[in-house]
């Protein structure tokens, strides 16, 4: 039994090894054949055929190069159209805030105090102000680095009729950012 068994484990491993042949000799008799075919060429048909394999290679390596370039070009476009995209709409938020405040008011709604200053601010381009009503007053704290900014802040604020009664400035040096500090009232 024994026996049996080993013969068909080896038969088994010669059948494997069989196809593997098979498929190797089938290589091995079609590059012979291309070998002979190539022999039959005349030397002017065998440089004929060399130049065109070689414009063939270079067509497609430049062909796929281009592609690749215009598939990354595109890409990189569309990122672009993105981010200009997300830069428009960011800058466009403060117009979206203050229509719909005008909308607000327009209703008759009361806007808080220390909404319409926050509006000022923005619409001045002072960005993260810190604006805090306290009773009838309203204090804001801001940091800029222009001073034309800052002055035209302070110059809305107190021609939409807000009284100052506290301001301090101080610029900072080094970044020569300008922090307000102030309390007004209307």
């Amino acid at each position: 039994m024994k026996f049996i068994k080993g013969r068909s484990k080896d038969k088994a491993v010669a059948k494997n090894m069989s196809s593997s042949n098979t498929f190797i000799d089938k290589v091995n008799s079609y590059q012979n054949g291309l070998g002979s075919r190539w022999q039959t060429l005349s030397p002017r048909d065998q440089l004929a055929l060399i130049i065109l394999s070689l414009f063939l290679l270079i067509f497609l390596g430049g062909y796929g190069g281009y592609s690749v370039h215009q598939a990354a070009k595109s890409s990189k476009e569309a990122y672009q159209g993105q981010i200009a995209d997300y830069f428009w709409l960011r800058a466009q938020a403060s117009n979206v805030d203050n229509n719909a405040l005008a909308a607000n008011s327009a209703e008759g709604a009361a806007i808080a105090p220390a909404t319409r200053v926050n509006s000022l601010l923005s619409n001045s381009g002072i960005v993260d102000a810190q604006v805090v009503a306290t009773g009838e007053s309203v204090q804001l704290s801001f940091n800029n680095a222009s001073q034309a900014v800052v002055s035209t802040a302070l110059s809305q604020l107190s021609q939409q009729g807000w009284q100052f009664t506290q301001l301090a400035m101080e610029q900072d040096e080094l970044t020569k950012s300008i922090t307000v500090q102030a309390t007004i009232t209307s």
